[in-house]
């Protein structure tokens, strides 16, 4: 589903991945982007006191081709349930606070990845660029 930037009904976190599309470096798109709120699956696996504990986020680790590990999350339940139709449970988390407390392994963070504004940075790039006080 592609979202134009000018779509009324996209969310302000769309616009910023149509931007970076375009322009991978636009810093207005990326503040934009590291203030909005995602929205995070929560594992099968996860016990219900980790899925809703607020100091903590269980992150749900998807296996890429070639085995390079990524977290997805989405800008909306509409971009969730295109590539994950099956989760029944996700929380609600400010993107530049998940960034701010990213591991520094080589695990991956994918934003609407089955839609044309989708982003995937690299473990760095997500602290670089989405980490936000």
């Amino acid at each position: 589903m592609e979202t134009p930037a000018n779509d009324n009904t996209a969310t302000p976190a769309q616009r910023a991945l149509d931007v970076l599309a375009e322009n991978a470096e636009d810093v207005v798109a990326l503040d934009t982007l590291a203030h909005s709120d995602v929205l995070v699956p929560v594992p099968d696996d996860a016990s219900d006191e980790d899925a809703t504990n607020p100091s903590t986020v269980a992150l749900p680790v998807l296996e890429q081709p070639g085995g390079v590990p990524v977290v997805p999350v989405f800008t909306s339940e509409l971009e969730m349930s295109d590539l994950l139709p099956f989760v029944s449970r996700y929380r609600l988390v400010p993107l530049g606070a998940l960034a701010s407390h990213w591991p520094a392994d080589d695990l991956s963070l994918t934003i609407d990845a089955s839609s044309p504004h989708g982003l995937t940075l690299t473990s760095e790039g997500v602290r670089t660029l989405l980490a936000r006080p």
